[in-house]
C-alpha cells in the first residue's frame, strides 16, 4: 500500500515546530536525528548547526509528518512562498475544532473553521511557522 507523507523544510526551527505539532496531534517522534549525529569524513558539520534537525518524524494516523532544517550553506527556505498545504482529514467536528484551536495559535487564518459550500466542515490557514494547513471533516465519509 502506498502512503504519502508530507516533508517540510525549516530554517533552523524544525524541532520547535514539531514539538508544537506534537502538542496538537499527540504521539511521540518516531525519528529525531541531528546533523551532529551524521558527521562523517568529508561532511563536516559547523558547530552552530550541529544540533539542528537532519530528520524528524511524527506519526499522525497511518502516516508521518516529516521534516528537517536546511543547512545554511544551502540557503534559506522561503516558507511564505510555499503554496502547498498539509490536508488533515478528521472523523468529527469536535476533532476538527480541537486541531484547529491548537494549530491556529499565532496563525494567519485564510478561512476560519466552519461549514463549507461543498458540505464539509473546513478551515484553511498558515501556522506560526509559515506552514499551510487545511482541516476537513466530511460527514458523508
Amino acid at each position: 500500500m502506498v502512503k504519502i507523507n508530507p516533508y517540510i523544510n525549516f530554517n533552523g526551527n524544525a524541532e520547535e515546530a514539531f514539538n508544537f505539532y506534537k502538542s496538537v496531534f499527540g504521539g511521540e517522534f518516531s525519528a529525531l536525528v541531528r546533523f551532529k549525529d551524521m558527521e562523517i569524513p568529508g561532511f563536516d558539520v559547523p558547530e552552530h548547526e550541529a544540533n539542528k534537525i537532519m530528520h524528524i518524524a511524527l506519526p499522525i494516523g497511518g502516516n508521518e509528518l516529516l521534516a528537517n532544517d536546511v543547512p545554511e550553506m544551502m540557503g534559506r527556505v522561503n516558507e511564505h512562498e510555499n503554496r502547498s498545504k498539509i490536508a488533515v482529514s478528521v472523523s468529527s467536528r469536535e476533532e476538527a475544532d480541537q486541531i484547529y484551536a491548537g494549530l491556529t495559535v499565532g496563525a494567519d487564518i485564510e478561512m476560519p473553521i466552519g461549514d463549507s459550500p461543498w458540505g464539509g466542515y473546513f478551515a484553511m490557514f498558515r501556522d506560526r511557522y509559515g506552514i499551510e494547513w487545511t482541516i476537513d471533516y466530511d460527514p458523508r465519509k
